[in-house]
């Protein structure tokens, strides 16, 4: 199978964006964006740290991936251990497995923890194996989960910034999970007790872009805060671990990534088509490519592309490999479907375009 291959560079219109600087006061701190896993900003951000409450992101995760959080569960003996906060659901009460999650992310209730690892997996160990079992999965490569609430006088979590920032970038993509930290209060009565919780997330109330997160506390860890926003289409993720100023240290994170960073598509699906010289065939995308850059980036973008002049029907035949400057950034796969809906072979597209002046170079 012969491949032809040729490269061009894209030319867009941007807009400058002003450059707000901004002092970083957590011991160490990351900012990543959530759709493409870029790292905008980081500090230390691979240093191994206690964690505190911010555990709890695992704790949800692994009992949405794990249970119907419809049914209704009976309160143990577990929570009697815990101390801190909790949301002092007592013995024997029955609540529902979604109630639980709203304590624990809300309220970040330690009893809420126990009680869901024991309703999931019937011990608080083997939920413990669940935890770091999918730590591994995600890639929390310098990650080792001990309990399921953050506790750490007699067991410790230890985790980095990013490891934390790969976990809430796996969070985000759960719908439910999304909903519960965004939520500002929260009432539930269980027939025994009403129950009022309040978001301790207090960037959710003071930061209009704010989407959601968690907080915690320990003094071995110190303050440490995840969370998420969104403006402008650019979706970020930021931790910060042993913090003093964490809320006011999140927005100024956020501000000055927003003031530098715009999401750019880079390769548009519903535009995209090769020259006939190239291809004689339908070529297709099955989805865009987009990412976040500076306005100085932008001009660093290259793509490559690579076609085979076979025609496979509806199967792949070639792909679009995308650098920032020489670091590969994203690739596309090149699909063929011949007289697929919607498209015409005749067009010629921006994309398309592009490809025939830079092959004539």
């Amino acid at each position: 199978m012969r491949k032809k291959v040729f490269s061009f560079f894209l030319i867009c219109i941007v807009l400058f964006t002003h450059n707000v600087s901004a002092k970083d006061t957590a011991y160490s701190s990351i900012v990543m964006d959530l759709d493409s896993g870029r790292v905008l900003y980081q500090k230390k951000a691979n240093e191994k740290r206690l964690i505190a409450s911010i555990t709890k992101i695992m704790t949800a995760i692994v009992t949405l991936e794990n249970s119907n959080i419809e049914d209704t569960v009976e309160i143990g003996d577990e929570v009697l251990k815990m101390y801190g906060t909790n949301i002092y659901i007592e013995v024997g009460e029955k609540i529902k497995i979604k109630d639980l999650l709203y304590g624990l992310l809300l309220r970040s209730g330690n009893d809420a923890a126990v009680a869901l690892a024991v309703a999931v997996s019937k011990s608080e160990d083997e939920f413990v194996k669940k935890m770091n079992e999918k730590a591994q999965e995600i890639g929390m490569k310098n990650t080792v989960f001990a309990n399921p609430h953050g506790l750490d006088e007699e067991s410790q979590n230890y985790s980095t910034a990013y490891d934390m920032a790969l976990l809430s970038k796996y969070a985000y993509q759960n719908r439910i999970y999304r909903k519960i930290v965004k939520t500002k209060k929260y009432t539930v009565s269980t027939g025994e007790k009403t129950y009022l919780w309040y978001n301790r997330n207090k960037l959710l109330s003071s930061y209009e872009n704010c989407t959601g997160g968690k907080n915690g506390y320990t003094p071995s860890a110190g303050k440490t805060l995840v969370t998420t926003a969104t403006k402008n289409g650019l979706n970020l993720t930021i931790v910060t671990l042993n913090d003093a100023n964490i809320y006011q240290n999140h927005k100024s994170l956020y501000e000055n990534i927003f003031s530098k960073y715009q999401n750019y598509t880079i390769i548009d699906k519903d535009s995209f088509a090769i020259d006939k010289v190239f291809y004689d065939g339908v070529a297709y995308l099955k989805k865009s490519f987009t990412y976040p850059l500076t306005v100085q980036e932008v001009n660093q973008i290259k793509t490559t592309v690579m076609i085979s002049n076979q025609k496979l029907k509806n199967q792949e035949i070639g792909n679009i490999n995308i650098y920032l400057k020489d670091k590969k950034i994203g690739s596309l796969d090149i699909y063929n479907q011949e007289n697929r809906l919607g498209q015409k072979k005749e067009k010629t597209h921006f994309l398309s375009k592009l490809i025939n002046f830079f092959s004539k170079k």
